[in-house]
């Protein structure tokens, strides 16, 4: 039995969830599993040829591998084991995943809602201990909430969270608070006696992991799956709220999230937990059998296939290049690519590539260019400008935005830090280089309406830094952090915004806020 929280961890991030799912569902959906090597097999070197596990002599032949995959999804509420059939079932989550729905709108209601005990922690070869009765994601961000904590580092989940929270109780969080200001005072002095005893691993000899090494694994995967929600973030090996999301946080914490019982019946549980966004009950019937036919198998090769691609690249509508792509990649013709995609994805699924758009805003230097390209595919396929990647040509902004149907350029300067402040020096490549030097490197003739900065997030100076390069060029500008190019996103897929919307919103001489973006 384990005697702490813990997750499965074939990846310590949630990025390739709906990667993972797509090839388990191309294998497995509606097959037998229990018992079942060959399918297990499959699905283990499906995973391999995608490049999603590394390869394996798979010595005993009996796709361990493939189960634990199996395992993540479960835990998750994405798949399930149907009662009266044994197969393998995707629940309503799941399936809005594989239908190209936003994966980090999805899997934050996952996470959010993931309970102790749930069918994957009581299950064979998990067995969590039964004394946790708690929210464990929604008890973080509590703590996180409170001033008293204000952060949390991966040593402190470690050894203070995970092995004593035992239930989402005012009284716990207030002995967990305490906790957590005796460690910071005291060290591992506060630690019990029998410690190592009482927090064993039971997966690894000691000599291998040490006393605390695989409390901080698990610790490190939880903090992984919260920064993917996009509500918190690491900045120097601190776990904070992001600020411009603790309106959200406060909402979610605000609620007293009910238990859903009877975890030992996986289907009535994962049916539960694995509801998504826009339904409060799961209603299908899931008893009838289905005969397999050629037109499911390359419905389920294109959908793998397309949403690789969507995780890479932004996708808004079913195009020439897509359908080309897919159908070399498949060998399935482009007729009957072309008609299901238009049938599965008709306004595309830009949604899914969001999640890396969003991670290159915090990476700095390490992914800089990437970041810069991926605004230009993104300013593209979501807007309808036409975007050149001119940060290569040196002394000028990394991408130029043209609007042919209202007459003007855009420019755009990504800088992929949590808190960008315009210093000195980019002011004047801002002022001196990219403005007044436009004819560098655009060499048509609409005027250029704004310039505008993406960021993970800027400094508190922000809008009068802008505002004083406005008043030295006369042209308008902004800063928009990633969160809200994202809003701007998922409102565009609602209802078409126009350059001209567009051109008002980056023309707010400060940072652009959700209330700009909701005006339209």
């Amino acid at each position: 039995m384990i005697n702490y929280w813990w997750v499965t961890r074939p990846k310590r991030k949630l990025n390739s969830v709906p990667e993972v799912l797509a090839d388990i569902a191309q294998v497995s959906l509606d097959q037998e599993w229990e018992g079942q090597r060959n399918t297990h097999i499959s699905v283990e070197e499906a995973l391999e040829d995608a490049g999603l596990k590394r390869r394996g002599e798979r010595r005993d032949q009996t796709g361990g591998g493939g189960r634990t995959y199996l395992a993540w999804l479960r835990s998750l509420g994405l798949i399930f084991f149907q009662e009266s059939t044994g197969k393998i079932k995707l629940t309503l989550a799941g399936e809005a995943i594989i239908n190209g729905e936003p994966p980090v709108d999805i899997l934050t209601n996952q996470v959010i809602r993931y309970q102790f005990p749930s069918s994957f922690s009581i299950g064979r070869g998990v067995q969590v201990s039964g004394r946790f009765k708690i929210h464990p994601f929604q008890f973080l961000l509590r703590l996180l909430s409170d001033p008293r904590v204000a952060y949390l580092t991966n040593e402190e989940i470690a050894k203070i969270v995970i092995t004593e929270a035992e239930s989402d109780s005012a009284d716990c969080l207030e002995f967990i608070i305490k906790r957590i200001v005796d460690f910071r005072n005291y060290g591992n002095s506060v630690l019990s006696n029998d410690f190592e005893y009482r927090y064993a691993s039971g997966k690894a000899p000691k000599s291998q992991l040490g006393m605390f090494a695989h409390l901080e694994d698990v610790a490190n995967t939880l903090i992984n799956w919260i920064e993917y929600t996009q509500l918190a973030i690491r900045i120097d090996k601190h776990l904070v709220i992001l600020e411009n999301k603790r309106d959200e946080v406060n909402d979610i914490i605000s609620k007293q999230l009910p238990f859903i019982e009877r975890p030992q019946d996986e289907e009535y549980f994962q049916r539960k937990y694995g509801l998504d966004t826009k339904h409060n009950k799961d209603t299908r019937n899931l008893i009838g059998t289905k005969t397999i036919t050629p037109q499911m198998i390359a419905d389920q090769q294109i959908v793998k296939t397309y949403l690789q691609l969507a995780l890479e690249k932004p996708i808004a509508r079913v195009s020439d290049d897509v359908i080309d792509y897919i159908a070399n990649a498949t060998g399935i013709t482009e007729t009957v690519v072309h008609e299901t995609l238009c049938r599965k994805y008709p306004h595309g699924a830009i949604g899914t590539f969001m999640t890396k758009y969003y991670e290159m805003a915090f990476n700095g230097k390490d992914e800089a260019t990437d970041f810069e390209k991926a605004t230009v595919e993104l300013f593209d396929a979501a807007f309808g400008y036409k975007t050149k990647h001119v940060g290569p040509i040196g002394l000028t902004p990394d991408v130029l935005l043209i609007s042919d149907e209202e007459g003007y350029a855009g420019i755009i300067d990504n800088k992929a830090y949590s808190a960008y402040s315009i210093n000195n020096d980019h002011h004047n490549r801002m002022v001196y280089n990219y403005i007044a030097n436009l004819d560098h490197y655009y060499y048509g003739n609409f005027p250029l309406a704004f310039f505008t900065y993406i960021a993970g997030g800027f400094g508190n100076n922000i809008d009068s830094q802008i505002r004083s390069i406005v008043a030295e060029t006369q042209v308008h500008g902004s800063a928009i952090d990633v969160f809200n190019v994202i809003e701007l996103v998922k409102k565009n897929t609602q209802r078409t915004i126009t350059h001209s919307e567009l051109k008002n919103i980056f023309s707010v001489d400060r940072k652009i806020l959700i209330s700009d973006i909701n005006t339209y």
